[in-house]
C-alpha cells in the first residue's frame, strides 16, 4: 500500500489546459479505445457538441412508483425527441420503450435494497452482460458507493462490470453515490470520480459542487452531472449552465424534467444549454416563451 505520510495535497489542476490525450476523438479519454467502444460512446455523446442530454427513469428500481414516473409508457414517448440517452432498467426499457427508437441506451445493471432499508449501499450486479448485449446497450450503469458501508462490494461490482464490458466493447458508466458519512464537497467528488475513472469506467455520473472545474480536470473521462432533487425551473437551468461551463459533458436532470409541470419544454431548455450554448437566462426565457 502506498505510504500516505507526507503526501502533498494537489493544488495545480491547470483547469485552463485542455485534456491532452484527445487525439481527434470527441469523447474525453476514449482516444485509445477500440472501434466498438467508440461507436457506443458516439451514440451517447453528440460528435458536434461533445455533450449529451441523458434522461434517467430508473428510480423505480429502489423507490417503486415515483412521482412523475407513475406511467412510464406515457412519460417517455413525449420526452424522447428531446434527449440523447435513455437510462433505465431492463424491465422498464422492454415494457415501456419502443425498440424503434434511435436513442442511446444506458442500462442500469446494479440493484439493491429498497427505500424501506436505511442503507442502500449494498448493491449487487443484477444484469448479466449477455442481457446487456441482447438489449444492444450503449453502456452499463453501476451505482458506486464511496465512503459507505458497502464501498468494497460496490467497487467489486464496478470492476466486474468493467471487465465484462471490455470483453464485449460496451462502456461502463460509474454512477457516484454519496455515502452518508461523506459531504457533497469538491474534496469528496475529486476522490470519488477519480477512483471510478481509474477503475476503468468510460464515463462518470456525479453531482455539481463548488470548484467543479477542478473535479473535471482531475477526472480523465467525461462527467455527466445529475440534477438531484427537484428545483424551481430557473434554478435547475442555472445548475445545468454552471455544470456545462465547469466542463461537464452532459446533464441528467431526471426529476427536474419529469416532475416539472412542463416537462417537454424543460427538456428542450436543457438541450439548448447542452448543445446550443445557451446561458441559463437565455434557456429560461426560451422555457417561458415555450409554455405560454
Amino acid at each position: 500500500m502506498p505510504d500516505q505520510e507526507g503526501l502533498k495535497i494537489a493544488k495545480d489542476y491547470q483547469t485552463e489546459v485542455p485534456f491532452a490525450n484527445q487525439g481527434g476523438f470527441h469523447v474525453k479519454g476514449a482516444n485509445s479505445l477500440d472501434w466498438g467502444m467508440k461507436k457506443h460512446l458516439t451514440n451517447i455523446f453528440d460528435p458536434e457538441s461533445g455533450n449529451t442530454v441523458m434522461f434517467a427513469f430508473d428510480h423505480g428500481y429502489f423507490m417503486g412508483s415515483t412521482a412523475g414516473l407513475e406511467r412510464l409508457d406515457l412519460v417517455i414517448p413525449k420526452l424522447m425527441p428531446h434527449i440523447d440517452c435513455l437510462m433505465g432498467t431492463r424491465g422498464a426499457l422492454r415494457t415501456c420503450v419502443t425498440p424503434a427508437n434511435r436513442k442511446a441506451i444506458a442500462l442500469r445493471v446494479s440493484s439493491g435494497t429498497s427505500m424501506l432499508n436505511e442503507d442502500l449501499s449494498h448493491e449487487v450486479v443484477a444484469v448479466d452482460v449477455e442481457d446487456a448485449i441482447r438489449m444492444n446497450a450503449d453502456c452499463m450503469a453501476v451505482q458506486t458507493f464511496i465512503g459507505a458501508d458497502g464501498q468494497l462490494e460496490s467497487l467489486d461490482n464496478l470492476s466486474r462490470v468493467i471487465n465484462a464490458g471490455m470483453r464485449y466493447s460496451i462502456p461502463t458508466l460509474g454512477v457516484v453515490a454519496v455515502g452518508k458519512e461523506m459531504e457533497r464537497t469538491d474534496r469528496f467528488f475529486k476522490l470519488a470520480t477519480r477512483i471510478v475513472a481509474e477503475m476503468g469506467v468510460q464515463m462518470v455520473k456525479t453531482y455539481y459542487c463548488d470548484n467543479f472545474e477542478e473535479v473535471v480536470a482531475a477526472c480523465p473521462v467525461p462527467i455527466v452531472v445529475a440534477g438531484g432533487k427537484k428545483l424551481p425551473e430557473d434554478e435547475a437551468l442555472t445548475l445545468a449552465y454552471r455544470s456545462i461551463q465547469g466542463g461537464a459533458h452532459g446533464l441528467d436532470m431526471g426529476r427536474n424534467i419529469f416532475q416539472s409541470e412542463h416537462s417537454v419544454e424543460m427538456a428542450q431548455a436543457i438541450r439548448k444549454i447542452v448543445h446550443s450554448g445557451y446561458t441559463d437566462k437565455e434557456a429560461y426565457e426560451f422555457y417561458l416563451d415555450a409554455i405560454h
